[in-house]
């Protein structure tokens, strides 16, 4: 039987994926150069992960983090994108650390990633099947680009792909809602509020 899209989540399936929430993408650098991304993010995109997070972590959900981050000193390993356009944090750096306002958790995965999708650098699909997940719910930065195409590659995957539409963002609202509009046959799209209320209700656990 093919699962409905709209279906609410079970978050004994659903992992919540947190991209690049790090150091060296959200700091004080960020609020001169890029000041949409670095507002929306701090007033908006953060606490709403940031409750997802809590309602998932109450219910038994999978929190899992991608942040970018080189395996070599030199970023040698790094996608060519990755190259061309300077993405380049060395291992263990301080640009590597989850912010503060998302830290993980004990026992929470924190995966390095050296391309757009998580699915191309990282064994994150190898382990979610192992942990019996179904459902990812794709959070963090940016909307346009490893947001969209983490979304793209796990639908094509066969994973049910959810975007809380108010829990990412980008460095204009005009690209936010292209985003959002480019992939929204991938995936559904919903609030934080709507997932919330259906992590932390008692009826949803468990439904198929």
């Amino acid at each position: 039987m093919i699962p409905d899209r709209k279906a609410a989540l079970d978050p004994t399936r659903t992992a919540i994926l947190v991209i690049d929430t790090q150091d060296g993408i959200f700091n004080a650098q960020a609020e001169a150069a890029r000041p949409h991304f670095y507002r929306s993010a701090r007033d908006v995109a953060i606490p709403n992960i940031a409750r997802l997070l809590a309602a998932g972590r109450a219910a038994g959900a999978e929190i899992i983090y991608t942040v970018i981050a080189s395996l070599t000193e030199d970023g040698r390993d790094r996608s060519l994108d990755y190259k061309q356009t300077g993405f380049h944090f060395p291992p263990s750096s301080a640009e590597t650390r989850v912010i503060a306002e998302l830290a993980p958790g004990r026992d929470e995965m924190v995966l390095p990633k050296t391309s757009s999708s998580l699915f191309n650098s990282t064994n994150f699909e190898y382990l979610i099947r192992n942990i019996g997940l179904d459902t990812i719910v794709v959070t963090g930065f940016l909307t346009d680009q490893c947001i969209d195409h983490t979304v793209r590659d796990g639908a094509d995957r066969g994973f049910r792909m959810v975007c809380p539409v108010d829990a990412c963002t980008t460095d204009t609202p005009e690209r936010h809602e292209r985003a959002l509009s480019a992939f929204k046959g991938y995936c559904r799209q919903a609030g934080t509020n709507e997932l919330v209320k259906e992590l932390t209700s008692p009826r949803r656990r468990g439904d198929g």
